[in-house]
């Protein structure tokens, strides 16, 4: 039986796989460089976030959740990067939420301001361009 290939055939295909190999690590490294272009969220957000959360209008599944986080069962950084999202408590605490934000979307896209909503709904910060910590948040509003 002979290979069906010759020896010319059988070097291009290996300098084939050769390139694509060096192009996969090629863009690897320059993923790698990139970083993550999300800033997350800073200390300051995190504390409005559980300042809002043991609020007396927040959901009781909001506050179970901060109330796990400060007991060290979960953190800030397991839920923000959905790490805890098959969490139950986690879940439940999300799922309290989404009425709010799914009237918000509705109101919107009926051609509301964003900013009324906002207003409206008295649970979410209100953006400003002169917020001293670069974030945009007048943290006030919550």
């Amino acid at each position: 039986m002979t290979f069906p290939y010759d020896k010319a055939r059988l070097d291009a295909l290996v300098a084939d796989v050769d390139a694509r190999i060096a192009n996969v690590e090629r863009t690897a490294v320059e993923a790698a460089a990139v970083g993550n272009r999300a800033p997350g969220l800073s200390e300051k957000d995190i504390a409005e976030i559980e300042r809002h959360a043991l609020g007396p209008n927040a959901p009781k599944e909001m506050r179970e959740m901060v109330q796990r986080i400060k007991a060290g069962e979960l953190s800030w950084d397991d839920v923000l990067s959905g790490r805890a999202l098959d969490d139950e408590g986690v879940q439940k605490a999300m799922a309290a939420n989404l009425d709010g934000l799914r009237q918000a979307h509705d109101a919107i896209r009926e051609g509301q301001d964003p900013q009324d909503v906002i207003d409206a709904l008295g649970a979410a910060p209100r953006r400003t361009d002169d917020d001293p910590d670069g974030g945009g948040i007048m943290r006030e509003a919550w």
